[in-house]
């Protein structure tokens, strides 16, 4: 079916309201955030934003689900090209304890929506969804791992919420925790807590 000019445009000025919207967040936070601001941000009138997303909320939803998309990070899973066992899994390792995965949506961006996610039923849903997109594929790889005698965890789904847990927390500790050490001493050592968990040495 050939696209309308109409749909063209939608398609191409869509994405760059999310875009913006994202930005002015990283700015103003989540709730300093407005139409009005994005507007300003992009010198066009706030109506044109209503025209696309109606509400505030609708803009929010759409923009999370981006992140979503972003969260998935296909591009950073590359490891099962390598056919060696023991390097693919220290790559995958490698891969989920970096900083550039971890910032493939901005720590106050997504801490903003992890708030936002108990105040907001359907934000809450996708939050979950997002999680467990990476829960899934952990379990997917983790029980390759264990068929290659890899890893020797009995609970493929109790591991990958570990390792989940201890990526998630990277952003928190680097903040709150100590302020004298960089991300990547964190991510080292979750890096190697996980690699110990899973492979019986703890």
């Amino acid at each position: 079916m050939k696209k309308t000019r109409k749909n063209s445009k939608i398609e191409h000025r869509k994405p760059e309201i999310l875009e913006n919207y994202y930005q002015v967040i990283i700015k103003e936070g989540i709730e300093g955030a407005s139409i009005a601001k994005i507007a300003r941000r992009m010198n066009i009138h706030p109506s044109l934003i209503i025209h696309y997303f109606k509400t505030k909320h609708n803009l929010t939803v759409e923009l999370f689900d981006l992140l979503i998309e972003r969260y998935a990070a296909p591009e950073f899973f590359q490891h099962d090209r390598i056919k060696d066992p023991h390097q693919r899994f220290k790559t995958l390792m490698d891969i989920l304890f970096s900083f550039e995965y971890s910032r493939t949506v901005d720590p106050g961006v997504h801490f903003g929506f992890y708030y936002l996610s108990f105040r907001n039923k359907e934000i809450n849903k996708r939050f979950r969804e997002m999680i467990n997109q990476l829960k899934v594929l952990l379990v997917k790889e983790f029980e390759k791992f264990k068929k290659e005698g890899i890893i020797t965890v009995k609970d493929t789904g109790q591991a990958a919420n570990m390792v989940v847990t201890l990526i998630e927390g990277l952003e928190f500790q680097t903040a709150f925790l100590d302020q004298n050490k960089k991300f990547e001493d964190f991510a080292e050592q979750s890096k190697r807590l996980a690699i110990a968990f899973l492979t019986g040495a703890i």
